[in-house]
């Protein structure tokens, strides 16, 4: 394991495509850093990791880091990567998508990919807007915020993207946050450690297009949101009260079942016997 920030970014990341384009105070790179961090403590080999992600903010991460990346069409890196794990289940095949990339125009590969349990860590960097493509409204845009196509407020209902993981069929489901940084980094450490689909929210911060819409004031005050408004499960499942109209951070689920490529492998034996 490195504990030197210069280890880290020199063994994980494409160094020539540093510095990163991502805007001023927005957390996305946080959130990378804890993935890099999360395979950094697992010991996993380089080479055995893919990364693959579709199309927005968050889907520029593989071109900075040094694994096996793949960039792929908007809303599809799951379909992607789910080929890439039936092709070799040996491989450690890690997801990152925004928001909208994840449950608007992907939303039916996440919801099977979670249905068929196969083994893939799906991280979502959830901004609340489609940050990249001139802040239009997402799936997880909260009622009654402003974007580029609410101007007078979003009238959809914001997804809850880990009970709709949960609800698919997710074996692991966890929420971190750009401010809690390491919480995110277990929670990345357990759903790699998961035999299953594992998926995991990281709240970012867009203080370009969401935060300046709905008037959130500087990166400090939206990290101070994050502080003041989380609260980790394990405090809630001994008081109750204490998550009332707060965000639920933390391991929100897990339970074994059985892994897709397992079990698809048990079929293929069977008709080779």
């Amino acid at each position: 394991m490195n504990t030197n920030c210069s280890d880290i970014t020199q063994n994980y990341y494409r160094v020539d495509k540093l510095p990163h384009i991502w805007c001023p105070g927005c957390g996305h790179g946080t959130l990378v850093n804890t993935v890099v961090r999360a395979i950094d403590k697992l010991g996993l080999n380089k080479d055995e990791v893919v990364i693959v992600s579709g199309i927005g903010c968050s889907s520029r991460a593989p071109g900075y880091l040094d694994f096996n990346t793949l960039h792929t069409t908007h809303g599809r890196a799951l379909a992607f990567a789910t080929g890439i794990k039936h092709a070799n289940p040996k491989l450690h095949v890690i997801v990152i998508m925004g928001d909208g990339d994840s449950s608007a125009i992907g939303g039916n590969h996440l919801i099977h990919a979670a249905r068929r349990n196969i083994d893939i860590t799906t991280i979502v960097f959830n901004n609340n807007i489609y940050g990249m493509t001139g802040g239009q409204y997402s799936p997880t845009t909260p009622y009654g915020d402003f974007a580029t196509t609410a101007p007078y407020g979003n009238i959809d209902k914001p997804f809850d993207l880990c009970n709709l993981a949960k609800g698919a069929g997710a074996t692991y489901v966890g929420r971190g946050t750009a401010y809690h940084a390491p919480l995110m980094q277990k929670l990345i450490e357990n759903g790699l450690q998961n035999k299953g689909f594992s998926f995991i929210e990281g709240i970012s911060l867009c203080p370009t297009y969401y935060g300046r819409k709905n008037k959130k004031g500087d990166v400090v005050n939206m990290h101070n949101f994050l502080k003041d408004n989380c609260v980790d499960k394990k405090v809630v499942d001994k008081v109750p009260e204490k998550g009332e109209n707060k965000i639920i951070i933390g391991e929100l689920y897990k339970e074994p079942k059985p892994e897709y490529t397992e079990s698809y492998k048990v079929i293929i034996d069977k008709f080779q016997e």
